[in-house]
C-alpha cells in the first residue's frame, strides 16, 4: 500500500489500433547524422522498389558546397566510374560524384512486435509494422569503376596478342544436353544461383518521394488515426490477465531449444486443433487417406459438430463403400507431376479416380486391369493402389476397410449427394476411357454389405436357383390372371365383344389388362383420352397447351425444382434432356444434405416442370444415322418469354437438323418485316445455335 501511495497514476491514455496502414507501413532507419540534419532536408532525387524482395533504394544527393566536401575526391572517383566521356549511361552526369545511394536490409523477419504510435488529443494510436528495413550506403560504383578498369586491361592485352591468335586455331566440339529430369529441375530452382538470378530479374518499381510538409504526406498521415473511438474495433487490446502475462514475460529461447524439433511435414494433435476445422479435416484425409466417419470424429475431438465434419469432409474426400478416400485433387495438386512417370497431375487425378470408382462398384480391383485403362506405368498404379486397398494372393487388391453399413444408414441424405458426384465422374471416366457403359446401381452405397469375390461356378449355381424360383413365381401368377379373365366382372347392359386369342398374345394382353383396367362406361372413349394422352397422365396437364395446372405446383419440391427450371433457361434459352438433367445432379450436388430436391425427381416431372415454365420441345428432325441418345434428342427452348425472333428461329429447326446462315438471315427478315442487323442476327444465332462446319444446329443437337 506504501508502494502505490508513492508511485500515484498520474493520467490514463486510451490506446486504439489503427488498420488502415497495417499492411502498407514500413519503417526506415537511415545512417546516424548530425541531430541538427533532417532528411527532409536533404533533396531526394528518385526511390524505386522490389515489392516480392521488401528492397528499397534512395538516391539522395550530397552537398558539394560544404567545406568538408572533397572536391578533388570527388572528380577522382567520377572519372573511375564514367571514364574520360560523359554520355546519357554516366552514373554522374556533371563529372563530380554529388549523390550518394541507400539500399535496403531486413533487419528482423518478424515485426508483430512493433508499432507505430501516435499520440493526440490524450489518445495513442498504434499501427502496426509491416516491415522494418535498414537503409545503408551502396558502393556499386566502386564494382563499376573495376569493371571499367578491367575492361581497358582486357583491351590493351587484346592488341597485343591480335596476331597470335589468328594463327591459334582450336576445335571445337558441340554437345547437346539430355533432357533434365523432376529432381534435377527441382535442385536447379532450389539452389542459391537461380534465386540471385530470379531476385535479379524482379524489375524495379520507381517510386514518388513526399517531403514532410507536402499535403500528400499529410493526407497519408491521417490513416495513423484510428477512425473509431469505440472499443468494438479494438478487440485485439483486449487480453486476458495470462496471455497479458505471457506479452510481457515471453518463455525464453533456450528452453524453446530444449524441445526436439520435429519434421516440418509432421504436425502434432496440439497444433493441429489449433487450426480450422477445414484445414484439420484437410491435413488429417491428406496423411491417412482413407477413414471411417467414426475414426474422423474422434480424432477431431468429442467438442467438434458432425455437421460441420460432414460439411467439410465432402470438400476433400469421397465416399467409398462408406467410408472416406481423400480425393485425388488433393494428394495432387495441380502444376505437379508423377515422381516416377513424370506425367502431370491432371492425368493421374483421372487413374485415381478411375480405381476409386471401381471400388464403389466392387471389393476387388485388378492392377493389370487399372494399368491397361489407364495406361499409367505401374509404379503409378500401384500407388493409387496402396492408398485405399491391401493385396491379397490370387486375388488382386481388396479395399482396406470394411464396408460401413451404420453411416450409411445413418445419413441417407449424403449418401444421395455422393451418389450423384459419382454418377458424373462416372459419365466423364466413360469418355475419356472410351468404357462400355456400365450401369450402376440405384443407390450403391446403400447395399446390405460389401459384395464378395465369387467364383463362376457359384455364380453359375446362384443363377440357376434365382431362375427356378422366378419361374415357380411366373407360372402362379399367370395361373392366377387365367382365372381372373375367365370369370370378368361386367356390369349389366355392356355387350363385350369377344375374339378369339393365339397363345402367344394371351399373356401380353394380360398384362395390358392389369397396367389399364378397361373402362366400360357408355363415355369410356372419351374419358379415356385427353388431349390425346392417357387419362392419368392428362390429368396432371392443362388441356390448352400441355403444361401442368398451377395446383401442382404447391409443394415444396415443385416450387423448388420450377425455380431450378426458371433460372437455368434464363441462362441458356435451348437445352436438351441430356444437358438439363446434368445441370440437375451439379445443382443437387451443391445443396446442403437434407434439401428437399433429394427426395427424388423422375425424368416425367422434370420434363412436365419445364413445359409449365414456359418453355416448349422442339421436334427437331434428326437423321437416322445419328449417334444421340434419346434423351439428347429431346430439345426443349424458353418460348412465351422468348423474343420473336427466337420463336422464328425455333420453328425453322423444327424443320430442318440443320441450317445455313444466309436461310435463317431472310426467314427473320420476312417474318419480323425488317432488315435485321448482323449484330442482331449474331445474338439470336448466340442465345440458341452453335456453329459447325459451316453449318448451324441448335444447342445441345450436334456431337462435335
Amino acid at each position: 500500500m506504501a508502494n502505490e501511495e508513492d508511485d500515484p497514476v498520474v493520467q490514463e491514455i486510451d490506446v486504439y489500433l489503427a488498420k488502415s496502414l497495417a499492411e502498407k507501413l514500413y519503417l526506415f532507419q537511415y545512417p546516424v547524422r548530425p541531430a541538427s540534419m533532417t532528411y527532409d532536408d536533404i533533396p531526394h532525387l528518385s526511390a524505386k522498389i522490389k515489392p516480392k524482395q521488401q528492397k528499397v533504394e534512395l538516391e539522395m544527393a550530397i552537398d558539394t558546397l560544404n567545406p568538408n566536401y572533397c572536391r578533388s575526391k570527388g572528380e577522382q572517383i567520377a572519372l573511375n566510374v564514367d571514364g574520360a566521356c560523359a554520355d546519357e549511361t554516366s552514373t554522374y552526369s556533371s563529372k563530380l560524384m554529388d549523390k550518394q545511394t541507400f539500399c535496403s536490409s531486413q533487419t528482423t523477419s518478424n515485426t508483430s512486435r512493433y508499432a507505430a504510435a501516435l499520440y493526440r488529443q490524450g489518445e495513442l494510436h498504434l499501427t502496426p509494422l509491416h516491415g522494418i528495413l535498414q537503409l545503408r550506403p551502396s558502393f556499386s560504383y566502386l564494382d563499376k569503376a573495376d569493371a571499367k578498369h578491367r575492361e581497358r586491361e582486357a583491351a590493351n592485352e587484346g592488341d597485343s596478342s591480335q596476331d597470335e591468335a589468328e594463327d591459334d586455331v582450336k576445335q571445337i566440339t558441340v554437345r547437346f544436353s539430355r533432357p533434365e529430369s523432376e529432381q534435377a529441375r527441382q535442385r536447379r530452382v532450389q539452389s542459391y544461383e537461380f534465386l540471385q538470378k530470379k531476385h535479379a530479374e524482379e524489375p524495379w518499381v520507381h517510386l514518388h518521394y513526399y517531403g514532410l510538409r507536402d499535403s500528400r504526406s499529410e493526407h497519408e498521415r491521417q490513416y495513423l488515426l484510428c477512425p473509431g473511438s469505440s472499443g468494438v474495433e479494438n478487440t485485439e487490446l483486449v487480453k486476458s490477465p495470462s496471455e497479458y502475462l505471457m506479452m510481457l514475460m515471453p518463455p525464453s529461447q533456450e528452453e524453446e531449444k530444449d524441445k526436439p524439433v520435429a519434421p516440418s511435414n509432421v504436425l502434432s494433435m496440439a497444433q493441429l486443433r489449433t487450426l480450422p476445422l477445414a484445414d484439420q479435416i484437410k491435413i488429417l484425409m491428406k496423411n491417412v487417406k482413407v477413414m471411417p466417419f467414426a475414426n474422423l470424429m474422434s480424432l477431431l475431438g468429442p467438442s467438434i459438430d458432425s455437421v460441420a465434419v460432414l460439411r467439410g469432409i465432402q470438400k476433400v474426400a469421397m465416399l467409398v463403400q462408406g467410408n472416406w478416400v481423400v480425393k485425388s485433387d488433393i494428394l495432387y495438386p495441380k502444376d505437379s507431376s508423377s515422381p516416377h512417370s513424370g506425367v502431370p497431375a491432371e492425368v493421374l487425378c483421372r487413374g485415381r479416380d478411375f480405381v476409386m470408382w471401381k471400388f464403389t462398384q466392387s471389393r476387388w480391383v485388378v492392377r493389370k486391369e487399372v494399368a491397361t485403362v489407364t495406361k499409367l506405368c505401374a509404379e503409378d498404379v500401384k500407388d493409387f493402389l496402396e492408398h485405399m486397398a491391401v493385396v491379397r494372393i490370387n486375388k488382386g487388391w481388396e479395399f482396406i476397410l470394411p464396408y460401413d453399413g451404420e453411416f450409411i444408414k445413418k445419413h441417407p441424405d449424403v449418401v444421395q449427394r455422393q451418389h450423384m458426384l459419382w454418377t458424373g465422374i462416372q459419365a466423364k471416366l466413360e469418355k475419356v476411357y472410351n468404357l462400355v457403359k456400365e450401369t450402376m446401381p440405384k443407390k450403391p452405397d446403400a447395399q446390405s454389405g460389401p459384395a464378395g469375390l465369387v467364383c463362376g461356378d457359384q455364380r453359375i449355381q446362384v443363377a440357376k436357383t434365382k431362375a427356378q424360383q422366378n419361374h415357380a413365381l411366373l407360372e402362379r401368377e399367370l395361373q392366377r390372371r387365367k382365372e381372373q379373365l375367365r370369370v370378368p366382372a361386367v356390369p349389366p347392359g355392356v355387350r363385350i365383344k369377344e375374339e378369339p386369342v393365339s397363345e402367344e398374345g394371351e399373356e401380353d394382353e394380360e398384362q395390358e389388362a392389369e397396367e389399364e383396367p378397361m373402362d366400360t362406361s357408355p363415355s369410356g372413349l372419351h374419358s379415356k383420352l385427353a388431349n390425346g394422352l392417357p387419362l392419368g397422365r392428362a390429368a396432371g396437364t392443362d388441356s390448352f397447351n400441355g403444361h401442368p395446372p398451377q395446383g401442382c405446383a404447391s409443394t415444396p419440391v415443385a416450387r423448388e425444382l420450377k425455380a431450378f427450371v426458371e433460372a437455368t433457361f434464363q441462362r441458356q434459352f435451348v437445352l436438351t434432356l441430356s444437358e438439363l438433367k446434368r445441370l440437375f445432379n451439379l445443382h443437387l450436388a451443391s445443396l446442403p444434405p437434407g434439401h428437399t430436391l433429394f427426395s427424388g425427381i423422375s425424368d416425367r416431372m422434370l420434363q412436365d416442370t419445364v413445359l409449365a415454365a414456359g418453355c416448349k420441345q422442339i421436334l427437331v428432325p434428326f437423321p437416322p444415322q445419328t449417334a444421340a441418345s434419346p434423351d439428347e434428342q429431346k430439345v426443349f427452348a424458353l418460348w412465351e418469354s422468348g423474343d420473336m425472333s427466337d420463336q422464328v428461329l425455333l420453328e425453322i429447326f423444327s424443320k430442318n437438323y440443320r441450317v445455313r446462315r444466309n436461310m435463317i438471315q431472310s426467314r427473320l427478315t420476312q417474318e419480323c418485316g425488317e432488315d435485321l442487323s448482323k449484330q442482331e442476327v449474331d445474338k439470336v444465332l448466340k442465345d440458341c445455335c452453335v456453329s459447325y462446319g459451316g453449318m448451324w444446329y441448335l444447342k445441345g443437337t450436334v456431337q462435335s
